[in-house]
């Protein structure tokens, strides 16, 4: 078990390192959030109400250009350095590159989200900081990068790499983005993980099946 764990925990802190030295995206994803919320908030009345209506859209919105500008530096960066045929001759399985590459791309997501959610807070004085919404943003986040780590691999090849993720995980990734912002809306509105009940569920599903297709197709796409 060691030997799976340990180069996965190596390839994800190698990854986490690389970002934390530049912050581009870290700096450019605060930056994002910071605009969409105060546009927003001058663009209606913030009543508890409409608060409620929009800040679970609109906070799932920047997460979600988090995690696609997070899954697009997966690989450019070796690719561009010339190190992804270094990483392929690893001695490891293509299944391990995959984990590893996952469990960087959650943890940058979720250290982007722990600053957004106190962001929203005060912007909307509206409190974010729930154990449940905490829940359903580790499962979407999960789920998400599950999607996201695959096809970066895919995009990394083609020319039009910054376009070409996008258009190819937003589709696949939609029921986890809408199940996440329904979630999140029932949360701020009072409701309890088991009213929440269908919506987690839609999350963990998703969660399980990406996770073993990605891995199961990974070394294919990653050899392609």
């Amino acid at each position: 078990m060691n030997e799976f764990l340990k180069p996965i925990l190596a390839l994800a802190w190698k990854d986490v390192l690389l970002e934390l030295r530049t912050k581009d995206v870290i700096t450019s994803v605060v930056v994002f959030a910071l605009l969409v919320g105060v546009i927003f908030n001058f663009a209606f009345d913030p009543t508890p109400d409409v608060i409620a209506l929009v800040v679970p859209g609109i906070l799932w919105v920047a997460i979600t250009f988090a995690g696609v500008l997070g899954s697009n530096r997966s690989f450019i960066l070796e690719k561009d350095n010339g190190s992804l045929a270094g990483l392929l001759l690893c001695p490891v399985s293509r299944d391990v590159i995959y984990f590893g590459k996952l469990l960087g791309i959650v943890v940058f997501m979720m250290v982007m989200e722990a600053i957004l959610l106190p962001l929203f807070s005060i912007l909307y004085t509206f409190s974010l900081l729930d154990p449940r919404l905490f829940f359903i943003a580790f499962l979407a986040t999960l789920g998400f990068a599950a999607v996201g780590t695959l096809f970066s691999a895919i995009a990394v090849n083609t020319r039009s790499r910054e376009v070409m993720l996008p258009i190819l995980l937003l589709p696949v990734a939609a029921p986890v983005l809408i199940a996440a912002v329904e979630a999140t809306a029932m949360i701020m509105d009072g409701a309890t993980l088991g009213q929440i009940g269908r919506w987690w569920q839609i999350l963990v599903a998703f969660d399980v099946i990406f996770l073993v297709v990605a891995a199961f197709l990974f070394g294919t796409v990653l050899e392609e």
